[in-house]
């Protein structure tokens, strides 16, 4: 009969052989960790190799092999001592799937940060002594308590003093499961214990919400009752960190597939093909499809040599009437994006879409940062519907994050600047349904003007009667609904293709401007604003030819180009003036106006403003105070109708005031 092996033999054996198993495979990584002070990270599949048993009692009994390669370590001559760390382990387990059989045993989960707490010191063990016998007594932490000696051998039962205690740095953090895997559902969430060099500056920026890490840890039960705490069922104590690539990097492309994106490049019918595939069902809208490929390849982004950051993602926004198909798109679009997300405005807060510190007694204690959808979505894609029906507040916590990809946060003694390099697709409905094309975007939607012009591309889906369209538009329905094989409502790429097709370009292309390219680009922009000169409506703005460049980088990506071609310059403008014609053209002087578009006082308007101004000027010489119906006798002369309108704007900016009902008064 075999002798059963004494555990202290056991545990003598195991850190002779990880001994020697450092020694061999891990030594000049372990002298280097020593002379930084920092711990050693053990690839488990190199030391499964080298010892199946270590790895087998690593994955069942993970604390005690800790102890052991501890000791192991502390064993050999080094100039510091090195904590051991594992990772890589062979079964990547998911969060939903963690269950009590997990409980005490070794775990392997990835996941995105979706909250953090500060980091603040916590008691390891404390060493109480018996005011009696003189003895010492330790107390480890449980959970999250530790709980006084109850009696010492000698019966003593109180006035334990305490001798020592051992402090260590902590942080908890919520981690929630990967957009790819939640398929629609609720992500399934878990908290995670960091300590010691977990903590470090470099951990803590790791670490912070937001980010997407695999952690290996011990799963563990908070047991209930008095003395314990009854805040968690369980959570992971973590032994390793990694940050793991999140985006589009992690999409397998495999060489099948590489060819095919290869040769579809080639094809001059590849922009035709994409536009083909998104929402075939939705008859129509090609240069609004065209706008949302290229905003899925995406420009370039820059850091310029004076460290001024321009963005490459490209925003764009759908203004329609109902029954335009804008949600249908809104909702489709971010199943192509890994990281890609749907929310509604209605249910949106400034903290949900951005950032917020929430107190959190509960578990975290104190303040915590937790990351919004923006966060959340960085280098992925955000879908906004329901824009207009956010309020000011919310849509104004967004002007960041639109334009330098960050969001700052500075509340109850948190301040942080999280990631947030994600594109928006966002749209909105008209104040009054539908979308009058004689009113300027201002008055239709309630979005400021500074958020409006964040947006590289807006778009209006008016919903007009025109019978050849209409019989167009039925026919497509119809056919889609009674025709199974009907070839117009098939994608011509299929979604996964498209996904990696994006992923590959996004990885290997950086297209750069040509000279050519910019020339075309230059030229569009100067004949634009020349018309402007001696006070005509203002075409288009700087903003707007930033927005060409990053569309010609775009749609350059979508040919695998590494240079921005003449065509790629022609495909960005067509593309802006489709977008500057529908919400810039000014009915009244026939020209483009950006100013309609972005919210601004269009060229029309303010000229009415300066007449008003003028007939106020000349009357306030006669008297103080001007009758509001000789203003309009003399505006409606001038071909001025909206008179009231202009003098309750000019009192909002603190030009005129009233000093009597009827009455206005320069101020």
């Amino acid at each position: 009969m075999e002798k059963k092996q004494n555990p202290e033999e056991r545990k003598n054996e195991l850190v002779s052989r990880f001994k020697e198993f450092l020694r061999k495979k891990y030594y000049k990584e372990l002298v280097k960790a020593a002379n930084e002070e920092r711990s050693l990270a053990v690839d488990f599949q190199v030391m499964e190799k080298f010892s199946w048993e270590l790895g087998e009692t690593l994955l069942n009994e993970p604390e005690f092999l800790m102890d052991v390669a501890n000791e192991a370590s502390s064993q050999i001559d080094l100039p510091s001592e090195v904590r051991i760390r594992f990772f890589n382990l062979p079964e990547l387990t998911n969060i939903r799937d963690l269950r009590s059989s997990h409980i005490g045993r070794l775990v392997y989960i990835e996941g995105i940060v979706r909250k953090a707490s500060e980091i603040r010191p916590e008691i390891e063990k404390v060493i109480w002594k018996c005011p009696e016998c003189g003895v010492y007594i330790e107390k480890e932490k449980q959970g999250t308590n530790i709980s006084r000696p109850f009696m010492c051998d000698c019966g003593n039962r109180k006035g334990f003093v305490e001798a020592e205690r051992k402090l260590i740095d902590t942080r908890w953090i919520t981690v929630e499961e990967p957009f790819e895997l939640t398929e629609g559902d609720r992500p399934s969430q878990v908290n995670v214990l960091l300590t010691e060099d977990l903590v470090s500056p470099e951990g803590r920026r790791m670490t912070d919400p937001g980010n997407r890490l695999k952690i290996t840890g011990i799963l563990k039960d908070v047991p209930r009752g008095k003395i314990y705490s009854a805040k968690l069922d369980f959570y992971v104590e973590a032994n390793h960190v990694e940050p793991t690539e999140t985006e589009w990097q992690s999409i397998e492309i495999t060489k099948e597939d590489e060819e095919t994106i290869r040769m579809l490049a080639k094809d001059p019918k590849i922009y035709e093909y994409f536009v083909d595939s998104l929402a075939p069902s939705l008859y129509g809208m090609r240069e609004i499809k065209e706008s949302i490929i290229l905003q899925l390849f995406g420009g370039v982004p820059r850091s310029l040599n004076d460290g001024t950051y321009v963005r490459g993602d490209i925003h764009i926004l759908l203004i329609g009437d109902p029954s335009a198909g804008k949600s249908q798109l809104l909702k489709l679009v971010p199943e192509i994006v890994p990281r890609g997300r749907y929310v509604s405005g209605k249910g949106v807060t400034g903290a949900g879409l951005t950032a917020t510190v929430s107190k959190d007694e509960q578990f975290m204690g104190g303040w915590v940062l937790e990351a919004g959808a923006l966060v959340l979505a960085n280098k992925g894609l955000l879908s906004v519907d329901e824009f207009e029906k956010m309020s000011q507040e919310d849509q104004v916590a967004m002007h960041e994050a639109l334009e330098q990809g960050t969001i700052s946060i500075a509340k109850a003694s948190i301040v942080a600047t999280l990631p947030a390099k994600t594109s928006v697709l966002a749209g909105g409905n008209p104040k009054f349904s539908r979308f009058d094309p004689y009113l300027p975007i201002a008055k239709q939607i309630t979005i400021p003007d500074t958020l409006l012009s964040r947006f590289d591309l807006k778009f209006a889906l008016k919903d007009e009667p025109k019978h050849e369209t209409d019989k167009l538009v039925v026919d497509h329905m119809l056919r889609t609904r009674q025709e199974p094989d009907f070839e117009g409502s098939r994608p011509k790429l299929d979604a996964q293709l498209i996904r990696k097709y994006i992923a590959y370009a996004k990885e290997r292309c950086v297209p750069q401007l040509t000279e050519e390219a910019g020339r075309i680009l230059k030229n569009f922009y100067l004949k634009m604003r020349k018309g402007a000169e001696g006070g005509g409506a203002i075409p288009i703005t700087l903003r707007q030819f930033e927005a060409l460049i990053r569309l010609s980088e775009a749609s350059a990506k979508v040919q695998l180009q590494d240079k921005v071609r003449k065509e790629d310059a022609q495909r960005a403008i067509k593309l802006m003036r489709f977008s500057l014609r529908q919400l810039g053209f000014d009915p009244e002087t026939g020209q483009i106006d950006v100013d309609r578009s972005e919210g601004g006082t269009s060229s029309s308007e303010r000229s009415k403003i300066r007449v008003v101004l003028d007939i106020v000027n000349e009357l306030s010489l006669k008297k103080k105070e001007i009758h509001i119906d000789d203003i309009r006798k003399m505006a409606q002369q001038e071909g001025i109708e909206e008179v009231d309108e202009i003098v309750e704007r000019l009192k909002t900016q603190g030009l005129l005031f009233e000093p009597s009902p009827g009455y206005v008064q320069k101020v």
